[in-house]
């Protein structure tokens, strides 16, 4: 359960960046993220579109193990019920491997990273907190320092409607620390691909990661300044003021149930 709603959490923000204009905005950054609704076909068929445009040398996957990353070779790219299986996906908890299956064929020859910690590392760090379970040096990734109070109020507020209201007040906290862990590790395993590949690098990540107040580009500017960051959210409405993503795109939503009806 906590992995679906993390998957599903769709943030509703004021906003930063700009609408995108045109593919060619994406080029030029060290970094860039390609946020998404993580069950919205045209998020994906996107990014495979910028994926094509940038021929990144290396791509992180938020939705991968590190394990899972390895199994990926470049015969099983253009083979989606093939690479499906070697991955497992079914068994994922993320959606339908159809709509991911153009951002894998656009891969080109990118070497392919994840960033997915163990469901009980991620369930283990709401009641004992990120630090605990970060395998990288966590003051250089922000995680010691505790969140500002407005900020961590907003962020407690924001799991709490994400998960329809259903989880206990003491808990919220840490699902926040479950947040800012999955954060870390997506930019500690950048950094570890640009390091490797000489860049660029793109993220494919939910819009909530690619946030570039609070999500993985804020992680990045602490833990490695050098790196330029570029954001993009996939939105399935405009926003109300500005988003808080460089660039951001609109498309329309996708007839989905309410995730709330698990809760009724």
């Amino acid at each position: 359960m906590l992995r679906l709603f993390l998957a599903l959490f769709i943030f509703t923000v004021p906003a930063l960046g700009e609408e995108l204009s045109g593919i060619d905005a994406l080029d030029g950054a060290d970094v860039v993220l390609l946020g998404e609704v993580h069950d919205n076909p045209d998020h994906h068929l996107f990014q495979a579109e910028a994926l094509t445009a940038l021929t990144p040398a290396a791509v992180v996957f938020e939705m991968l193990s590190g394990d899972q990353a390895a199994r990926i070779t470049p015969d099983l790219l253009d083979d989606p019920e093939a690479l499906a299986a070697v991955l497992d996906w079914d068994n994922s908890g993320w959606p339908d491997f159809g709509i991911y299956a153009p951002v894998f064929a656009a891969l080109g020859s990118a070497r392919v990273y994840g960033a997915a910690l163990p469901p009980a590392t991620v369930r283990a760090s709401v009641t004992e907190g990120a630090v605990a379970h970060f395998s990288g040096n966590a003051d250089e990734f922000g995680l010691a320092a505790p969140l500002g109070p407005g900020e961590q109020a907003a962020r407690e507020a924001g799991q709490g409607a994400a998960h329809c209201g259903a989880l206990p007040v003491e808990m919220l906290p840490g699902m926040v620390a479950a947040q800012r862990l999955r954060d870390a590790e997506l930019a500690r395993q950048v950094i570890l691909a640009h390091a490797a590949t000489g860049g660029p690098v793109a993220v494919i990540t939910g819009n909530g990661h690619a946030r570039s107040d609070w999500g993985v580009p804020r992680v990045l500017a602490q833990a490695a300044p050098e790196l330029t960051t570029l954001s993009l959210g996939q939105l399935e409405a405009p926003p109300e003021g500005t988003a808080p993503y460089d660039l951001w795109r609109v498309t329309p939503p996708i007839d989905r149930p309410d995730p709330c009806d698990a809760f009724r």
